[in-house]
């Protein structure tokens, strides 16, 4: 062989060699990519679960502070409503007046009702003191036992939050 052919030769050791040094040169970017790429795509996958748990927490608060809030003003109407509960039961010669005073207790309670307040039950089913305040108990054979009598005061709730116990007579 001649030297000049030795020397194309080396030259083409040369330059596959250095290819190869290349591939593996690019092979390693690729995998240092891809791994980058992959973390990325974790953190944001991790973001997005944040922010989905934040939508739902945040929603749970403010649905929270709206039953709140409400709660708070219809505490304050009670009162009112059992007085015109009251002046309803009230014998009157005036019929005028009475219905008068039944459409606005109707009205009022129209009022509940749209914006989630509900009556708790009370006379002829069982106690139940996560809804009901007992304050008297009496022997009824005609009852059975922790079945409520007669409730001196209605109570109201909001969904599963209790705004007002029941005042309750309990029999047996």
């Amino acid at each position: 062989m001649s030297e000049e052919n030795k020397n194309e030769e080396t030259v083409q050791k040369v330059d596959v060699v250095e290819e190869k040094d290349e591939i593996t040169k690019l092979k390693d970017t690729i995998l240092l990519q891809k791994e980058q790429l992959e973390d990325q795509e974790d953190r944001l996958k991790r973001l997005m679960a944040e922010f989905d748990n934040f939508k739902k927490r945040s929603s749970k608060e403010r649905e929270g502070l709206y039953n709140s809030l409400i709660s708070d003003i219809v505490t304050s109407l009670l009162p009112v409503i059992d007085n015109l509960e009251k002046a309803v039961s009230v014998k009157t010669e005036d019929e005028a007046y009475k219905q008068g005073v039944e459409l606005v207790l109707k009205q009022f309670k129209e009022v509940l009702t749209a914006n989630g307040v509900q009556e708790i039950e009370a006379v002829g089913i069982p106690f139940d003191p996560e809804v009901h305040e007992a304050v008297g108990m009496v022997t009824d054979e005609t009852l059975g036992e922790k079945i409520i009598k007669e409730e001196y005061r209605k109570g109201y709730k909001i969904g599963s939050k209790v705004i007002r116990h029941s005042m309750v007579v309990v029999a047996n």
